[in-house]
């Protein structure tokens, strides 16, 4: 099986203004396209709420399980097309787009879920007339992304599409313009004589690609959509002898041709550099789990990594030359003696401990030699990077009086993170963050360990400046 056969080509129809014949082109387009070629897949899908495709594709009595809501909410999207009229398929569409939209983060994640849909053949997908979140994820997930222009005040809008793509760093040659709803009555005098010519005159000399087809305006069909039996009839067969049904297939033949001649639709390309992506990922998860300190630089106890539960904090120096985990009553001892003259013979169940062990799950703590040397400048901060403390402590190798020396675990901790000649620069810091029990390792996996980097940068921003 030809690998392209699992990855959609799909065509996107925008624009922002309305009344351009947006919906019209999007849902005869899938029936020229079927028609052109029958063993062609075709899907089409709406990002508007006037179920226009619905209208047009549903065969009375079928059971509906499934909307374009459910695609974005991560559903397998083959388990939701529905076999339509004229052999398109169809994703129902859905009132409660506008509420999903918030849940929407950036505009690839429609991309991302068509690269794992194994929807086959052409996808096309009718959008609403503005540029939210949802028209975004549309147009970048495109091959060839159709702006319906008819006036003047539709080809300004086409430059907010162009700007977009300019902004986010994409190629605009997936944009085409076509005019249409052309009125054939109006001429002008001069070199542009017709309203075609003129909007693709104003079109290439702002750099726009123009498709090499138009769609006229015609009463029969705009009859079509609007008729005493509430239905909507294809131009395919109910508008046989008007100029549209010419144009409509020769702009059909333009787009299975250009499908033909794709051997790696975007959705292949996404999918091609999610792999990547996730290698990337995996490598770099690997490589900091690799540089993960064997030893509790506290106790000098091995640490385990059979998932038992006992690492509840992760230090990095903010340089990345030292790393490792901590067990929860470990770092929290040291806490106690050395920074809150707590005695650590206190029952376990003492309200004050209790509260110590609450709060140090919600900060991240900070050890970093004070600039005249021999004591530890100390920070607590909000897990959202707000200062709450900062004071100085001193550095002192052993604790206790002649009979009872002990080593000084915030010495060790200093000299064993940062070595015996970091332990009086101010340069670098030690950055201590709670983790999740059960899986202490996620925060070094991608997401997670960039949102680390962010307020560890956050971080050294406000002592640098302190």
């Amino acid at each position: 099986m030809c690998p392209m056969q699992n990855y959609p080509y799909v065509i996107t129809v925008s624009s922002e203004k309305g009344g351009v014949g947006k919906t019209t082109l999007a849902t005869n387009l899938a029936i020229y396209l079927k028609a052109l070629d029958e063993n062609l897949p075709v899907t089409i899908f709406s990002f508007d709420n006037h179920f226009t495709v619905d209208r047009m594709f549903e065969i009375r009595g079928q059971r509906l399980t499934g909307s374009v809501a459910d695609l974005l909410m991560e559903s397998p999207p083959r388990d939701l097309i529905h076999t339509g009229q004229y052999g398109v398929g169809y994703i129902p569409s859905s009132a409660s787009l506008n509420d999903l939209k918030g849940s929407i983060r950036g505009p690839m994640v429609l991309a991302r879920l068509l690269a794992a849909s194994r929807i086959p053949g052409v996808l096309i997908i009718d959008t609403r007339p503005d540029l939210d979140m949802l028209t975004q994820n549309a147009l970048f997930a495109a091959d060839r992304a159709i702006i319906p222009v008819k006036d003047m005040p539709s080809l300004e809008n086409c430059r907010n599409i162009f700007a977009l793509f300019e902004q986010r760093g994409l190629d605009r040659k997936s944009l085409s313009l076509i005019p249409c709803l052309v009125d054939e009555r109006i001429k002008f005098d001069g070199p542009f004589n017709d309203q075609k010519t003129l909007l693709k005159a104003y079109a290439i000399n702002r750099g726009y690609r123009c498709l090499d087809v138009y769609i006229s305006k015609s009463p029969k069909v705009e009859s079509l959509n609007t008729n005493p039996d509430g239905k909507i009839y294809p131009i395919l067969t109910h508008a046989k002898w008007t100029e549209v049904h010419g144009q409509f297939a020769q702009l059909a033949q333009i787009l299975i041709n250009e499908y033909n001649a794709t051997t790696e639709p975007r959705s292949l390309l996404f999918h091609k550099w999610l792999q990547t992506e996730e290698s990337r990922k995996k490598e770099e998860f690997f490589a900091r789990l690799s540089g993960i300190k064997s030893q509790c630089l506290l106790c000098g106890k091995p640490v385990s990594d059979d998932g038992d539960g006992r690492h509840s904090f992760y230090f990095e120096v903010s340089d990345g030359s030292a790393a490792g985990f901590f067990e929860e009553e470990c770092f929290l001892t040291m806490l106690m003696t050395n920074i809150y003259n707590m005695d650590v013979s206190m029952v376990d169940d003492a309200p004050t401990v209790h509260l110590m062990r609450d709060s140090s799950r919600e900060s991240a703590f900070v050890f970093r030699p004070a600039s005249n040397g021999g004591a530890v400048e100390f920070h607590r901060f909000s897990l959202d990077g707000t200062l709450l403390i900062k004071k100085n402590y001193p550095l002192r190798e052993y604790e206790g009086g002649l009979l009872r020396r002990e080593r000084s675990r915030l010495y060790t901790l200093m000299t064993e993170a940062l070595g015996t000649a970091g332990a009086g620069s101010s340069d670098r810091f030690i950055l201590v963050h709670p983790v999740t029990r059960d899986n202490p390792q996620g925060i070094l996996r991608d997401e997670s360990y960039r949102g680390l980097t962010k307020l560890k940068q956050h971080i050294a921003a406000q002592i640098a400046s302190s």
